[in-house]
């Protein structure tokens, strides 16, 4: 794949965008990402989840801690800081798993206790904080638990592996969700009709909960929890202020959701190179949804009068 990259790169004049290939690869990285993030956040908005896949993108940190403590204990008892470089190929599993189980967690203890979702996510975001916070000393190698690198990633870092663990959870996500799509629409606006319907609502629920678990821990680890809750939440907000309905307001998110995040990055680049202003990708990506979404705000209701 590098030799493909480094072969179109050197189509380009170096010192171009296109002519980087660590440009390149951040491209895909964001690309796969934000497909990803598209093709759910139409169902994580619909069904009020924003708060929840915040909750998943920060319990991260205590699967992180989680990894680590298995690490230290099965694969670097000795604390070989030599062992420290293959940190994230054997953690990155255990985070994504943790996720998961996390996810399921809190829709199994909503479901049985009744308590609303804003209090059983807070009690699981809590715990895992907690969890996170009471082995926070325990890892004091910068090189394997630096904070920032979670909260906002760095896609220009992002690595061939990486990029194709990226692609094939879309080719997963995409076609579970051909499967799961009508069903889980269904479910958000009208429970009773599906449970008439016999459609599964219950394990349907649990099914699109772990794949937004699988989506937000594998994602985090590239791009940061900004960018992931951003690119979730913000261009299906915009959509919903756009679309006159539900068909619309995914291909809307979608749209946005790209965008946005290819925007981002060359708009960050363009500053850097033209004008010497250096600008986090990520963040940058974040500004720019949140003004796509502001516009969609002004011009959603004025769509409404002239339909009107």
């Amino acid at each position: 794949m590098f030799t493909i990259l480094d072969h179109f790169c050197s189509l380009f004049p170096s010192g171009t965008f296109l002519g980087e290939p660590l440009n390149i690869r951040a491209l895909l990285a964001l690309l796969a990402v934000s497909l990803l993030c598209g093709a759910v956040g139409s169902i994580v908005v619909g069904n009020r989840m924003a708060f929840f896949s915040d909750a998943l993108a920060h319990c991260a940190f205590a699967g992180v801690s989680f990894g680590f403590l298995l690490f230290k204990i099965f694969v670097n008892p000795d604390g070989d800081r030599t062992k420290d470089d293959h940190f994230w190929e054997w953690v990155a599993p255990v985070m994504v798993t943790f996720g998961a189980v996390v996810g399921a967690a809190i829709a199994f203890v909503r479901e049985k206790t009744g308590l609303a979702s804003d209090t059983v996510i807070g009690v699981f975001f809590a715990a895992s904080l907690g969890f996170a916070a009471a082995l926070s000393k325990l890892i004091k190698s910068r090189r394997v638990n630096a904070l920032e690198y979670f909260l906002f990633g760095n896609p220009l870092l992002v690595t061939e592996r990486e990029i194709w663990a990226l692609f094939g959870l879309l080719i997963f996500t995409t076609l579970a969700l051909v499967y799961l799509y009508n069903g889980l629409v269904l479910t958000s606006f009208n429970p009773s009709l599906a449970r008439s319907r016999r459609l599964g609502a219950r394990w349907r629920n649990y099914a699109f909960i772990i794949i937004l678990a699988l989506i937000v821990n594998l994602s985090l680890r590239y791009v940061g929890v900004l960018l992931i809750n951003a690119l979730l939440v913000v261009p299906a907000a915009a959509a919903f202020n756009l679309g006159r309905n539900l068909r619309q307001v995914f291909w809307i998110t979608m749209f946005v959701s790209l965008v946005s995040a290819l925007g981002g990055q060359w708009l960050s680049w363009e500053l850097e190179s033209r004008v010497g202003i250096e600008l986090g990708v990520s963040g940058t990506i974040v500004l720019l949804t949140v003004a796509i979404f502001s516009l969609s705000a002004i011009l959603g209701p004025f769509r409404t009068l002239t339909k009107a």
